[in-house]
């Protein structure tokens, strides 16, 4: 505890604010940073934040602890006249095309220059102009728009623990790159798009299709169909000025409609099957001891994660599809029909939080009889770009219903955007009946809340099961090492690449805040809590395929290595 002067206004301060730059914010004074979020390591780098104390000593506010009886200040002209300077540096050695870059408007620097009033550069730039890296199907990087605030080296590093870029070279070559110097394809980079979402410039983009899309749209000869995760409809909202986490699925069905898509499904109904095929491949490897523990594969880059650092433990991975990939192959299967395809190509969109999901739709494992089930994946943001590009007043749209027949899908499809969503679908799945006091000691058992590993215990017909749901890359890689060296033994571990689940993925909307890390777990659980199905195997819709569409062919639409 203790008190600081800020600007001359006294402002108490607890062990909770870690930096000057917390108690600043807490004083309702906003300090320009472009490399410094809490949820990293502290850098320090841009010197956008620094501050003036009494005795005109000045240091950056992120990096400096507070102390009782400090008195600061934010703005005096010697350290307005010294933010501009450095904007102005930065601004030099930045491709200003700000008009065109795809992050004009959202852009840091570009509102962080507004703000500070720069309206000329002083500077000649001496950087090289390096080519645009697209060799990753998820994400762009353009060197040339970096500011080296190092949040993706962070970001990358320290919270995936993938480290597949880091700064390289130096002088005024000094730049983000890959640690190999060749195309972040090539490296160990698994898509997850955790980068870009802490980018503050255009440097790391999502590897857009939009175009592609469009076309397919205006084009009369293809049918074009979509599907939306669960996570899409509790972020899309607060673009439009809904507040975070509210559930806006019945408008995002309206504006898909309106832009062209000819069908919208819910991929919650795919997610249904997932758990079903899930809880029964456990229950064989429980009864046959092999395998376990069982890894869950709905989350690819995990799955890519796996193949490249862990390919001894691939034999763990579930063979199960994720839901997307499910419910592209079971569409697929259902457009074979001439009846229903209405004799039009048939282009299969799916729109995703999640940037990895553009890489999982090009795997081997992800087409079906030679077949690519699902087209091109769309992240949340580029939704939001096209809603906005059409002129749709979204705010003004009513609620349309999902399309027939892939609209009705259960509470647990729903959570699978929350970290342990899964290992939730799964317990009640494997639960006799569906009582409501079961189904709440199943929600207060360890499952739920953002901790980055959780561990849980239950019992299923009287044998005790171990399971551990982990989120983030670098939570896993412990968990992993852990489980090889013999120091923790599981029967069901659920991952998920993204620290709290799909709900924060790579291709969500920004900013990606503690408000959003809070409102859009809890906008899926309402959702779950007004769905009168509970269970995945008690959704009607999804029983009747299994009895029709899919009979005899689960194996082949619903699980990988089919080829």
């Amino acid at each position: 505890m203790g008190t600081m002067t800020i600007n001359g206004i006294q402002v108490e301060f607890t062990d909770q604010e870690e930096n000057v730059l917390s108690v600043i914010r807490k004083a309702d004074f906003e300090m320009p940073t472009l490399c410094y979020r809490p949820e990293l390591l502290i850098h320090g780098s841009c010197r956008l934040c620094v501050v003036e104390d009494k005795h005109g000593r000045t240091f950056a506010s992120c990096s400096e602890k507070p102390r009782d009886g400090m008195v600061i200040y934010t703005n005096t002209p010697r350290l307005m006249r010294y933010r501009k300077m450095i904007l102005e540096l930065l601004l030099a050695s930045h491709q200003r095309d700000c008009t065109t870059c795809i992050k004009s408007g959202e852009c840091l620097l570009q509102a962080t220059a507004r703000r500070m009033g720069v309206n000329q550069i002083r500077y000649e730039s001496e950087r090289t102009n390096y080519p645009l890296d697209m060799s990753s199907p998820a994400i762009v990087l353009n060197p040339n728009k970096c500011v080296l605030c190092g949040n993706c080296v962070r970001m990358c590093g320290d919270v995936q623990g993938i480290g597949a870029i880091d700064f390289v070279d130096q002088g005024p070559n000094y730049r983000v790159a890959t640690v190999v110097g060749s195309k972040l394809a090539d490296t160990h980079c698994v898509g997850c798009g955790q980068c870009r979402t802490l980018c503050p410039t255009g440097a790391i983009t999502i590897n857009t299709n939009i175009n592609a899309v469009r076309e397919a749209i205006a084009d009369p000869n293809i049918k074009v169909v979509a599907q939306i995760a669960p996570a899409v409809r509790v972020a899309v909202g607060h673009v439009f000025g809904f507040p975070n986490g509210v559930n806006v699925m019945g408008r995002i069905v309206n504006a898909m409609h309106r832009m062209g898509f000819d069908e919208v499904y819910d991929t919650a109904f795919g997610a249904d099957f997932t758990v079903m095929e899930e809880s029964k491949e456990l229950l064989e490897r429980l009864e046959s001891g092999e395998n376990l523990p069982l890894f869950t594969s709905c989350c690819p880059a995990w799955v890519l994660d796996c193949e490249k650092r862990y390919p001894e433990l691939i034999r763990h991975l579930s063979t199960c599809r994720s839901p997307m990939q499910m419910l592209g192959a079971v569409m697929r299967e259902y457009y074979r029909d001439p009846k229903n395809n209405e004799g039009k190509r048939v282009l299969s969109v799916a729109v995703m939080p999640c940037t990895a999901k553009k890489g999982e739709i090009l795997r081997p494992e992800s087409k079906t009889d030679g077949v690519q089930d699902i087209d091109y994946v769309l992240t949340t943001n580029e939704l939001c770009t096209m809603i906005k590009k059409d002129g749709i007043m979204f705010a003004h749209l009513e609620d349309e219903s999902v399309d027939m027949p892939f609209g009705i899908s259960s509470g647990a499809g729903m959570i699978f955007g929350n970290s342990g969503g899964v290992t939730e679908a799964v317990l009640r799945r494997l639960n006799d009946g569906h009582e409501r006091a079961k189904m709440e000691q199943i929600k207060h058992c360890g499952v739920r809340g953002e901790e980055g590993l959780k561990e849980i215990t239950f019992t299923y017909h009287g044998k005790e099961i171990k399971a551990a749901i982990v989120s983030g890359l670098a939570n896993a890689d412990k968990l992993l090492k852990k489980i090889e060296a013999g120091k923790a033994d599981y029967q069901f571990v659920e991952v998920m690449a993204c620290r709290r689940g799909c709900v924060m993925g790579g291709g969500q909307p920004l900013p990606a805040g503690q408000e959003e890390r809070a409102s859009r777990p809890s906008g899926l659980y309402a959702v779950d809590l007004t769905r009168q199905i509970k269970k995945s195997d008690e959704n009607p819709l999804a029983l009747s395929l299994y009895d029709g569409l899919i009979k005899g062919k689960e194996h082949k639409l619903l699980h990988r290595n089919n080829g």
